[in-house]
């Protein structure tokens, strides 16, 4: 029979609907037993594309036994970590404190009948192995602890708890000081010293994209003309889109590759890599030139569209990692199968290309694909023509796609989160302003309209949906990450509802999650669950830090609209992280991209006049990249502008060029506005 999981949104959670377990979701109802029975709580976190998740589900969820001592000893809470990131980030940080290490997924954690933790691990065996206890034993052991030793239990958390209200940044800033570039040129440094110069990348095994890092070094570049800057993030983008952790057939990156190499990836493909990825091709396409960069972003784009986006509009969060039980069944081959597919001319190219005439490197058995050797390199060992090599190699890819299309494919969770959908909207808008590619800016369209119209509700924002059911409030990152695509949306194509609903998320950013006092954002909403901690991070994690897109955003739709609660709320918030990000500036990336916003006003470029002209400057200014530029093309006719944006409409195209509180005058040559808008780029 069900338990009670098989009612909610999440597909993790309905995942472990028929576990003998009985599974609670979080709420007040578990809450509540949990006081009532006196008993400690089991609280399990995951997500469905989670490997370890899946196997400690078959080990321990799925036996009966272990499910009796469970429901026996404990009040077992299952969570989606993606649905409900709030409690996620409260308890890795409180599993990090406990144990002194990373935390990860699962993430398993007794906690008190109030909700204070005080045990975790991640991943638990049902017998003893790899250094960990048996899961079976370790509930015991757990469950005779909190009988017997509640007084130590209670006074660690008291520890603990003071210790997660002492994490704010608040506690030691000083909102006088002043804001300086020093972080910015030492977030380069610590880059350099971390980069491995034959791999790309930041460190060894394993890696993980740190899409932006990459970024804020492509700005860097831009800015300073450092050409170490562009080095290590072209030659890291390039490494990995020829690796495996970029599905080499259809098109998307891994999570993460296991080895320096980005040659074994954790099969998992998640929606909110790949659209700060697909942005980040198309930037560096602009930089280099390099047509890897713009095959990639293709293909990724086309992914996105084919695997990923709903028939209602809005993208899917992720693919998992398993088929049939198998992590990365669905994309190894063997040198057998490709053989059996293609004609000899065929293997011959793509047996080089791809490794298959090399050792496994997948378990011993299977060959995962990816650029051994390029198509230059392919051509001078078969002596074949390098455009006879594109051909077949474009043919072998075509038929071992089509093959792998009737493989027994990866689940899919088809929930849709809005700030994942975001960074996807993002991505697609951005790339289809540089590429000129009206087929994507359509796609991101859709999922924008759909996140408008099934996740807005009287003024409020909706955190997650499935199956025509939305449900819990939007964090931070939903509202910041959602105002940044818009702002995307609109250089790509501006419509007067997009920015009615940038102002209306700028205004709920300030009302329900700013501290006003401290600075910065907090992660939930004033009005939301009381939980044991209400984190306030700076700190960019697999997501961009949602307090660095605030204020970020909020500067340029504050430059846009000439409006200074916008600009105050971003200055406050950099003011609260630049001690922290002065210290230690690896993971502020996105806020160090803020702070030089701060300190050098991006340029506001609003472009009026004929349609059939401004659509032609606003396309030659897309083919430039200029990452401190918002270009808005307004052609003249009904569209309803505020006053910093109503520039009259002119009988031939004009650009208003403003940075902070200096405009120059209207300019009508567009090379004049490319030497202008390159010189903004400069700090």
């Amino acid at each position: 029979m069900p338990n009670r999981l098989a009612q909610e949104t999440s597909p993790y959670l309905q995942q472990h609907a028929e576990n003998p377990v009985d599974w609670h979701p979080w709420g007040e109802e578990a809450l509540a037993l949990a006081r009532r029975e006196n008993k400690p709580i089991l609280l399990s976190v995951g997500y469905s594309a989670c490997h370890w998740c899946h196997v400690m589900a078959h080990e321990s969820f799925e036996d009966a036994d272990v499910a009796a001592a469970m429901n026996r000893l404990f009040v077992n809470i299952k969570v989606d970590r993606e649905e409900r990131p709030d409690l996620d980030q409260i308890y890795q940080t409180a599993h990090q404190m406990l144990t002194e290490r990373a935390g990860g997924w699962p993430l398993t954690m007794f906690l008190t009948p109030d909700g204070a933790p005080f045990f975790g691990g991640t991943y638990f065996p049902k017998t003893p192995r790899y250094g960990l206890p048996g899961f079976p034993d370790l509930l015991e052991r757990i469950a005779e602890t909190f009988r017997t030793r509640r007084r130590e239990i209670e006074q660690q958390n008291a520890e603990l708890l003071g210790a997660l209200g002492r994490m704010r940044p608040e506690a030691t800033v000083r909102h006088d000081a002043e804001l300086s570039a020093a972080p910015l040129a030492e977030a380069v440094e610590r880059a350099a010293a971390s980069y491995d110069a034959r791999f790309g990348g930041f460190g060894g095994a394993p890696k993980f994209p740190h899409p932006a890092d990459l970024e804020l070094l492509l700005r860097r570049h831009a800015a300073t003309g450092e050409a170490r800057c562009g080095e290590m993030a072209l030659t890291t983008l390039r490494r990995m889109a020829e690796g495996g952790i970029y599905d080499q057939l259809g098109g998307g990156f891994c999570r993460y590759s296991v080895d320096e190499r980005w040659l074994i990836p954790h099969f998992e493909k998640m929606l909110y890599d790949n659209g700060p990825l697909l942005r980040l091709c198309a930037d560096a396409w602009l930089v280099s030139g390099d047509p890897l960069f713009r095959k990639v972003a293709e293909e990724t784009a086309g992914w996105t569209m084919r695997e990923m986006q709903s028939p209602e509009g809005g993208y899917y969060s992720s693919l998992d990692a398993d088929s049939e039980h198998e992590e990365g069944k669905f994309y190894v081959w063997t040198p057998d199968q490709v053989r059996a597919l293609l004609t000899a001319e065929e293997y011959a190219v793509a047996a080089t290309h791809y490794g298959l005439d090399r050792p496994s490197n997948f378990e011993g058995r299977h060959w995962h694909l990816h650029v051994a050797q390029g198509l230059e390199t392919v051509s001078a060992l078969l002596v074949k023509p390098h455009n006879e090599c594109e051909r077949l190699l474009a043919s072998a890819r075509e038929k071992l796609f089509a093959a792998r299309e009737q493989r027994i494919r990866p689940g899919r969770d088809e929930k849709i989160l809005a700030s994942w959908n975001a960074l996807m909207i993002e991505g697609m808008a951005h790339a289809a302003r540089v590429f000129g590619r009206n087929d994507w800016l359509a796609s991101a369209r859709r999922a924008l309209d759909f996140i408008r119209a099934r996740l807005w509700r009287d003024g409020k924002l909706l955190a997650t949906y499935k199956a025509g059911r939305a449900h819990l409030n939007a964090y931070l990152d939903d509202h910041a990450f959602l105002l940044k695509a818009l702002l995307e949306a609109m250089q790509a194509d501006f419509r007067n509802e997009d920015l009615a609903f940038a102002q209306a998320l700028a205004d709920a950013l300030l009302d329900r999650f700013e501290d006003g006092r401290g600075g910065g954002f907090y992660f939930t909403s004033h009005d939301h669950e009381r939980l044991i901690q209400r984190p306030k991070s700076g700190h960019d994690s697999a997501t961009p830090s949602g307090n660095g897109i605030a204020a970020f955003a909020l500067q340029r739709l504050g430059h846009m609209l000439g409006e200074t609660r916008y600009l105050e709320a971003a200055e406050r918030t950099l003011r609260l992280f630049h001690p922290q990000a002065s210290r230690s500036p690896g993971g502020f990336a996105t806020l160090l991209m803020a702070l030089e916003e701060q300190l050098a006003p991006p340029a506001i470029a609003v472009l009026r006049g004929p349609e059939d002209q401004v659509r032609d400057w606003q396309g030659r200014l897309a083919g430039l990249f200029l990452p401190r530029t918002l270009a808005l093309a307004l052609p003249a006719g009904s569209l309803e502008l505020p006053a910093a944006l109503a520039k009259p409409a002119t009988p031939s195209v004009n650009a208003w060029v403003c940075s902070g509180v200096k405009c120059l005058e209207p300019i009508d040559d567009f090379a004049c506005l490319k030497r202008v808008c390159k010189a903004a780029e400069l700090l």
